[in-house]
């Protein structure tokens, strides 16, 4: 299953590392918003939710390496039929007339490199996910202390009084555990005073390597790339033949290093066909499956809003003006003047019966002695 966005040649375009730089994100929002759906009828799955960096961390840990072990590729990036490959200079005296895409030469990644590149895809979003959580926590807390101020935030030397016992703890015991909660506020203060300062220097590298790789002027998209020395190209037919060929070896030989009974290299064997089947259709479907999902909500959710939606009548006309009496008072031409005291209107007041607007101290005086002006109701 491979996605192309239009260009020649083996550089991808912007828009294709742009689509597979945003694909995690907007995988990890689908997952998390599709874990959330089903937890409303499936309590336990709230276990996943309060621990969401771990979770996507480790899928996301699983599907990156086992990419870069059988495609050279990230998981989005094979995804869009991109592959990673190191960036070697060739130079020699007999080339120096040469230009600098004549000495770039591409081969394949090695292990260090690898393992590298999950711990840029993998291992720095979750702690960069960590420190925006305790960020946003902290600012949270300044907000509320400068709204109500703080509260008592040490820890009270006092008994604990539980059951209707006291239980007094040791005072080695509270003085280490107030320490410790000393430590970690102040962690969490430092953490909120430089995170807006290395999240705006990240941004601003990215949007720095984003520009220069839309306007041609550099082959890394990314930072993470230019430190491990890796461009990302695109892969040829033949590459992705090879591709195919090399898991197929890889898995081969790991079938052939099973030790042991017959009955159990078939029962290791059996398990291994089965992680190779979820490894091998795990990026397709999870994709679909998410999509799926997304098609299904919008079909029911809009059916719903059509069923529940309140059937809109068009406004019925007003209703004639009352009759005026023939004893009455008669209306004045001119609206904003009250035909009690024949001057502009003070203190507008509407009487519920006619709905006609007069002076509050005239139709209250008026009512209370008389009845209605207009109909004499």
């Amino acid at each position: 299953m491979l996605f192309q966005v239009g260009g020649q040649g083996t550089r991808p375009t912007f828009f294709e590392m742009a689509a597979a730089q945003q694909l995690p994100a907007s995988l990890r929002a689908a997952l998390t918003y599709s874990i959330g759906v089903l937890a409303l009828r499936r309590p336990f799955l709230h276990k996943v939710l309060d621990y969401e960096d771990e979770f996507f961390a480790l899928l996301m840990l699983v599907l990156e390496s086992h990419s870069l072990r059988t495609t050279d590729a990230s998981f989005s990036e094979s995804l869009y039929g991109l592959r990673r490959r190191a960036l070697k200079i060739r130079v020699k005296k007999s080339d120096t007339y040469l230009d600098s895409g004549d000495r770039i030469h591409h081969s394949g990644l090695e292990k260090h490199q690898k393992v590298l590149s999950v711990v840029f895809l993998v291992v720095l979003p979750y702690f960069k996910s960590k420190l925006h959580s305790i960020y946003n926590k902290e600012r949270e807390a300044t907000l509320q202390a400068t709204l109500w101020g703080r509260g008592n935030e040490s820890l009270d030397n006092a008994d604990y009084i539980g059951g209707g016992e006291s239980v007094i703890f040791p005072e080695r015991a509270l003085n280490t555990e107030a320490s410790t909660v000393t430590l970690k506020k102040r962690i969490q203060k430092i953490i909120a005073a430089f995170y807006p300062w290395l999240h705006a220097s990240n941004e601003g590298l990215v949007f720095a390597y984003q520009l220069l790789y839309l306007l041609d002027a550099t082959g890394f998209y990314s930072l993470g790339l230019h430190a491990l020395g890796i461009h990302v190209c695109r892969a040829t037919g033949q590459e992705l033949m090879d591709t195919s060929s090399r898991i197929s070896r890889i898995r081969s030989r790991e079938r052939e290093r099973l030790r042991g009974p017959a009955w159990l290299k078939a029962i290791v064997g059996a398990l291994l066909n089965c992680t190779y089947t979820v490894l091998d259709y795990a990026q397709t479907g999870l994709i679909a499956a998410v999509f799926f999902f997304k098609m299904m909500e919008w079909w029911y959710q809009s059916a719903e809003e059509r069923m529940s939606a309140p059937t809109v009548y068009p406004p019925p006309p007003p209703p004639p003006p009352p009759k005026v009496a023939k004893e009455g008072i008669q209306l004045p031409p001119d609206r904003a003047i009250c035909p009690l005291c024949s001057q502009n209107r003070v203190n507008p007041s509407v009487v519920a019966v006619s709905g006609f607007v007069f002076c509050y101290a005239c139709i209250f005086k008026y009512v209370s002695q008389v009845r209605s002006p207009y109909n004499l109701v």
